[in-house]
């Protein structure tokens, strides 16, 4: 069973405030694409999409798509004053080349080292990596948002991932449903609880290995 739109949407709600003025912005799809409908007022962002897209807006309205203008996963979007479009060459280029601020992408696990594994569940169908080794690898600071625990239960803040890795050693924040984690030097940080959720209920579901923030300790 899936998360519901409430908590989807508090999870983008928390990533919207590591998105500071100016930014370049790379969102996969799935919970990153809510990112920009929680936006404080007055903060311009370039949301930029591996088709070609830099300055992308809100999701449009319902009979106000456009039929030719849509994000790497194809879910149609508008744009703001000054967007560009480009061939998907060139937004590689400038992904690789590391110019994106934050990438904000969903997973299936991270490990407390940081290690991402978000492309294939081994015997399920996949179209392929896409966008996600050269986003994690580049981008200044590689946010996940997921839930915390997968449809049996079982954790996805792992030890070590079980599934094969997309990008070892590149994640910097986890944001949950539960929690948020910094993945520092020293180790997997617990910086937050989310609202209504106690620490033993993050133990209880946390199979990796954690530090307490300061302020929470």
């Amino acid at each position: 069973m899936g998360m519901g739109k409430d908590i989807r949407n508090l999870i983008a709600r928390r990533a919207s405030k590591e998105i500071k003025n100016g930014m370049v912005v790379n969102l996969g799809i799935g919970i990153p694409s809510l990112v920009p409908d929680h936006l404080p007022e007055g903060i311009h962002v370039f949301f930029q999409a591996e088709n070609g897209v830099l300055g992308m807006g809100a999701t449009p309205l319902t009979g106000e798509e456009d039929g030719n203008l849509c994000n790497a996963a194809g879910y149609p979007v508008t744009i703001q004053a000054g967007a560009s479009y480009f061939d998907s060459a060139l937004a590689f280029g400038m992904i690789r080349k590391g110019k994106l601020d934050v990438t904000i992408l969903g997973s299936l696990q991270v490990s407390e080292q940081g290690d991402l594994a978000n492309w294939i569940v081994p015997g399920k169908r996949v179209p392929g990596m896409g966008g996600a080794m050269e986003l994690s690898q580049k981008a200044k600071k590689v946010i996940v948002l997921m839930s915390h625990t997968d449809k049996n239960g079982h954790s996805k803040v792992v030890q070590s991932c079980s599934l094969p890795i997309t990008t070892p050693r590149c994640v910097d924040m986890i944001i949950t449903d539960l929690a948020v984690f910094e993945v520092r030097k020293e180790g997997l940080l617990l910086l937050e609880l989310m609202p209504g959720v106690t620490l033993e209920k993050i133990k209880e579901n946390t199979d990796a290995t954690f530090i307490l923030s300061p302020a929470l300790s």
